[in-house]
């Protein structure tokens, strides 16, 4: 380990990962197979209270907390490659036997102003800190996200992007306005992992709302429990239209 770390640093080599492997780590998400008859029993045990059966057989990645207790539930269920977000709320909602991309880019008119850079101002609004833990992983040497021009700004001044994470609370409710009125206008908004887009397993609790989206306008949702460092790089990469 030693020698490689030092002809990396005598050869300048960076072992960051391509664009492209970072686009295919996907999380999984649950879809079951033809032989399902909608007993219900994975929604049952869905922790996230994601999965319907009502109507047919439905998940929603936005409440889902990617926990596997449906797998364990029901020998049906198998995996699919998540999308790593989203541009509308309801896009998170997948039927099964359906298939759709919802990995959208964002109109121009919107990122405009952004160039080929993007500073991010990242706002915990009462969460667990595994997306912050992820979030922070964003900039090692692997994922090294300032080769696509992303940075993080101290100051929601400074920042044209909200990365937003935790369920709402309302101990922080006030103090999250405050950040989003001071972010120059043309900011946008990024709901960052399950508790940011529905409240999660909080959304029952001293919240507001289900999600950030009932006090602020969302543009990106970022989809995991918590989301991956190389989704939330590759989210705002596509999302924005940034150079890879």
């Amino acid at each position: 380990m030693y020698k490689e770390s030092l002809r990396n640093l005598i050869s300048g080599a960076r072992p960051c990962e391509s664009f492209e492997t970072m686009e295919g780590r996907r999380l999984n998400m649950p879809m079951p197979d033809e032989r399902c008859d909608l007993c219900g029993i994975c929604a049952d045990a869905c922790t996230g209270k994601a999965i319907s059966v009502d109507g047919g057989w439905s998940v929603d990645l936005g409440r889902c907390v990617f926990c596997r207790d449906c797998y364990d539930a029901c020998g049906y269920i198998s995996e699919r490659p998540a999308p790593h977000y989203a541009l509308n709320r309801e896009d998170l909602v997948f039927a099964a036997g359906k298939e759709k991309d919802v990995e959208g880019r964002l109109d121009d008119s919107r990122v405009a102003d952004l160039g080929n850079s993007v500073h991010i101002r990242e706002l915990d609004t009462g969460s667990c800190n595994a997306c912050e833990h992820e979030a922070n992983a964003m900039s090692n040497i692997f994922n090294d996200m300032s080769r696509f021009g992303i940075g993080v700004k101290a100051s929601p001044r400074h920042a044209d992007v909200l990365l937003v994470t935790g369920p709402m609370t309302r101990a922080m409710l006030t103090a999250a306005r405050k950040t989003y009125n001071a972010v120059p206008d043309s900011k946008m908004v990024v709901a960052c992992g399950t508790c940011a887009i529905s409240g999660g397993p909080f959304a029952e609790g001293d919240v507001v709302g289900t999600g950030i989206g009932d006090t602020m306008p969302v543009d990106i949702y970022v989809v995991g429990c918590p989301p991956t460092p190389n989704g939330m790089v590759v989210s705002f990469v596509k999302a924005l239209g940034l150079r890879h």
